[in-house]
């Protein structure tokens, strides 16, 4: 029997006609939006914890129970893995996930605020997750999805490789365009249902639906 998991009702019909004006203002422009002070505490517990390291930085962007964090980390030992998700009651789960290796750190943190700190730290990333679908799929919540709000421009220059995910195929195709309209390229597939990186993505497979993947290398400054 196949578990429940709501699918992306939406009345959104392709891509959204203001993507490419409201894209294009957030490449002109930075936040001004004041950081959260709990941002900026598990900030400094992220740097202390990195301390001196020069070595590669995987960013698991929305990483709720970080159980895809503990896997990226098992699965790439040579690297620092930080999870980042806004939900305490989600991160505070996290025991339940966890892995026994040291590589990787999960904090609760506003992402806005946390890309932005890493910017004005002019740290570099050598991958970046965003797998949770964080789709928004009311025509009128454009501006709320990643690709459309001011956090778009800290995705890019924190460069690296960058993989999204999502059951929802036009959220991932407006991605897709999005990063088009900042000149950068990235490939648009289906996911193999073989390993779910997410509890999400698990739920999707199990009622019947399918995710899809973006993945693109970001320029670095």
């Amino acid at each position: 029997m196949k578990n429940s998991a709501r699918s992306i009702t939406t009345n959104q019909v392709g891509i959204h006609q203001n993507l490419e004006k409201v894209v294009q203002r957030h490449l002109n422009s930075s936040s001004q939006k004041p950081l959260s002070n709990h941002t900026k505490d598990a900030f400094i517990e992220v740097l202390e914890w990195l301390g001196d390291w020069q070595g590669p930085l995987i960013l698991d962007s929305c990483c709720g129970v970080g159980e895809s964090t503990a896997n990226i980390a098992l699965a790439h030992p040579e690297t620092k893995v930080i999870g980042v998700d806004k939900s305490a009651l989600r991160t505070q789960k996290h025991h339940v996930y966890s892995a026994k290796t040291d590589n990787y750190l999960v904090v609760r943190a506003d992402l806005q605020d946390f890309l932005r700190l890493l910017v004005l730290e002019e740290k570099q990333l050598y991958k970046h997750y965003l797998l949770y679908p964080n789709p928004y799929p009311k025509s009128a919540h454009l501006q709320r999805r990643w690709y459309a709000s001011s956090t778009f421009t800290d995705i890019i220059k924190l460069g690296g490789i960058f993989e999204v995910r999502s059951n929802w195929k036009l959220y991932i195709e407006e991605f897709a365009q999005a990063l088009l309209i900042a000149n950068i390229q990235s490939n648009v597939t289906q996911v193999e249902k073989i390993t779910p990186m997410t509890p999400f993505e698990r739920k999707y497979w199990e009622s019947g639906q399918d995710s899809w993947k973006l993945i693109s290398t970001l320029a670095t400054n």
